[in-house]
């Protein structure tokens, strides 16, 4: 077997990376657009491809070259604050790419298995009544991202249905874990504590909407239920990925500043309010269990704990 990652420099995409080839005796390839940082420790065990999947050219001369048995498409504009700031740029990004990769797999890899990446975006305002979220929930999206999620996940559907391809899409609810990039709750406040800590930053921590309750999972349990999902979810199906359980965001500040070694104050900066908040979303994750066998098995304290760990290990290369 053989998969291609497309992103897998980028948070997610490194991480699957290396879960394939600890786990697996898949060859793994891969498509970069930008720093090479977070898979440094892997190029030479990974077939890397430089490539812009805006074009259709570069899509298919990669999987020309790579041939591969699943495909993983990772690569996108994942900040939902970026697509406030410019909404055109992520509906154009994020929907072109995932069309170049579906037509190219049509055109050279019919056979090749693709994994559609969604979001819990897609659902958008979600009312007490609708909690947990599963798969037939309206969905009311609320940002550009999130329509170019819904975008992407209907464009998978949609060539499973007219091509005939083995698409499964998947809806991710919030995760987080070690390299995630700064504009997620988590590094966001790890960050703040971590420069903090070693005196590159204030002793205080600039926060939005404490109250907002996510689903948080661990980025090394959702690339498994990625992986379960090419091997065992049922073509042209949709699937929920998340704990099934729900954090206030103060939860996540709280417990990171309890690993703290600072005295660190907390001040609310009204630029990191969103202006539609839903107060809770939580994921009912019953068909990916009973299709995969998949559950989390890191916990949210363990989660965070490798976060703030990682974002030490990154203030203290800048001393």
């Amino acid at each position: 077997m053989k998969a291609l990652i497309t992103g897998i420099s980028g948070f997610v995409g490194s991480h699957l990376a290396e879960y394939l080839l600890e786990n697996t005796d898949w060859e793994v390839a891969g498509t970069v657009f930008g720093p090479y940082a977070n898979i440094a420790d892997l190029c030479g065990t990974l077939e890397l491809y430089p490539a812009e999947l805006s074009r259709l050219d570069v899509v298919t001369f990669v999987l020309e070259q790579a041939r591969p048995d699943v495909l993983f498409h990772l690569a996108a504009q994942p900040l939902v604050s970026a697509s406030r700031r410019d909404p055109w740029g992520t509906l154009e990004t994020n929907i072109r790419m995932q069309l170049n990769v579906l037509e190219g797999v049509a055109q050279v890899k019919p056979d090749c298995r693709v994994l559609v990446v969604g979001s819990s975006e897609e659902y958008g305002l979600i009312r007490p009544k609708d909690l947990p979220i599963d798969e037939e929930t309206p969905l009311r999206p609320l940002s550009a991202y999130a329509i170019s999620k819904v975008a992407q996940d209907l464009l998978g559907l949609q060539y499973h249905l007219t091509h005939g391809l083995h698409v499964v899409r998947v809806r991710p609810f919030n995760h987080t874990g070690p390299r995630q990039r700064i504009g997620f709750v988590a590094p966001d406040f790890a960050s703040q504590i971590a420069a903090a800590e070693v005196g590159l930053g204030p002793a205080m921590i600039q926060v939005g909407n404490l109250e907002a309750r996510r689903d948080f999972s661990d980025v090394r349990d959702i690339v498994r239920a990625y992986v379960l999902l090419l091997t065992a979810g049922e073509p042209g199906q949709v699937y929920n990925a998340g704990s099934g359980e729900s954090h206030a965001v103060q939860d996540v500040l709280d417990t990171l500043l309890g690993m703290s070694e600072a005295e660190i104050k907390v001040r609310q900066d009204p630029a990191r309010m969103r202006p539609s908040e839903v107060p809770e979303v939580v994921c009912n994750p019953t068909r990916i269990r009973n299709q995969t066998g998949w559950e989390t098995e890191i916990t949210f304290e363990e989660s965070l704990r490798d976060v703030l760990a990682y974002w030490r290990a990154e203030m203290k290369k800048k001393l």
